[in-house]
């Protein structure tokens, strides 16, 4: 069974070592800078451990890296490499109107995501789910990194020419632009901001954190709804007023409408 020091944080992360855990010994899970003094201390003692990071958040400094040496630690990254490179690749692609999610494996070094490739494939037919897309793309590369972590092929240069970048989000971007926005980017927005920066608008003078909705059908008649540039309609199903509970459409209404 190999030993692994993991490197990660949040949802991405969290699916990975669930799926890396059940046929790899994870001897340590690195969730800060201040981890990395302990993983060099606990690499030392065991010299066989892997590195296998996914959406950890830090940039890990030559001195790390070079004890993972040769082989390097395995990244696992949420986008078809050089596409999407940065802190937010799922996010990215989801706004971009993108419908396919690739995952990469490749060799983490000092510059950001920039590493050569060891393998990627792309998924389709995925619901238009942070949560699930998150799942699936963690599941695919972790269960990848099982069957091939023995017997790693030669990785492959990223073409630098083609490379594309995402950010981090930051608070302000959660609100919701309809009025010069399609019902398809409104949607696209209250999925990729679920979590983070939290997808929000004012209902009845109430601004309220969009906790799910979903696009309204043509003969639809939803309980709340947002009227998009295009004239399409976002049917609101569950919503958060702010300092409060989360309710569904109809609780709202009852309780905040004059």
């Amino acid at each position: 069974m190999n030993k692994i020091i993991f490197f990660g944080n949040g949802p991405l992360a969290d699916a990975a070592k669930n799926v890396l855990e059940k046929h790899c010994e994870i001897i340590f899970h690195a969730r800060s800078k201040e981890d990395l003094g302990t993983v060099k201390e606990i690499k030392a003692k065991n010299p066989e451990a892997r590195g296998v990071l996914a959406s950890f958040g830090i940039m890990i400094k030559p001195d790390v890296l070079d004890i993972f040496e040769p082989e390097g630690i395995l990244n696992i990254h949420p986008s078809l490499l050089p596409k999407y490179r940065g802190a937010s690749p799922i996010e990215s692609a989801i706004l971009n109107g993108d419908n396919e999610f690739s995952v990469s494996i490749m060799k983490l070094v000092k510059a950001m995501d920039a590493g050569p490739v060891y393998y990627q494939t792309t998924l389709n037919d995925l619901p238009l789910s942070k949560a699930a897309i998150y799942e699936a793309l963690a599941a695919a590369g972790a269960n990848w990194l099982i069957e091939n972590m023995d017997n790693l092929p030669e990785p492959t240069a990223q073409n630098e020419k083609e490379a594309t970048f995402c950010g981090k989000f930051d608070r302000s971007m959660g609100e919701l632009t309809p009025e010069s926005d399609t019902a398809e980017k409104t949607f696209r927005k209250i999925i990729a901001y679920q979590d983070f920066p939290k997808p929000k608008y004012i209902f009845y003078g109430i601004k309220c954190i969009i906790k799910k909705a979903h696009l309204a059908a043509a003969d639809e008649q939803p309980t709340i709804s947002i009227t998009c540039a295009d004239g399409g309609k976002i049917a609101i199903d569950e919503l958060q007023p702010e300092g409060r509970k989360a309710m569904d459409a109809k609780s709202f209404l009852n309780g905040y409408k004059k």
